[in-house]
């Protein structure tokens, strides 16, 4: 995570462990996108995150955390 801050870097995972740690560090970077599925092949996601990575572009600068679900996708700007 620091890493990421420090570079400018966004988060992508599919462990529930980072969205948490913003929220207790209550940190205003990185950005995280949070996939949730359990399927995830390249195909599968590149269908789910493409569409939100476009939708939400300008919001990964200003620090947010997208969580991506197989029904939808929902963003908080950080922190939290």
């Amino acid at each position: 995570m620091n890493w990421a801050r420090q570079n400018n870097h966004i988060v992508f995972t599919h462990d529930l462990d980072f969205g948490t740690a913003l929220a207790l560090t209550k940190s205003e970077k990185p950005s995280v996108i949070q996939v949730r599925t359990q399927n995830v092949t390249v195909p599968h996601l590149s269908k789910m995150v493409i569409p939100a990575l476009l939708a939400y572009a300008d919001l990964f600068d200003k620090g947010a955390l997208l969580v991506i679900d197989e029904d939808k996708s929902r963003i908080r700007i950080l922190p939290l």
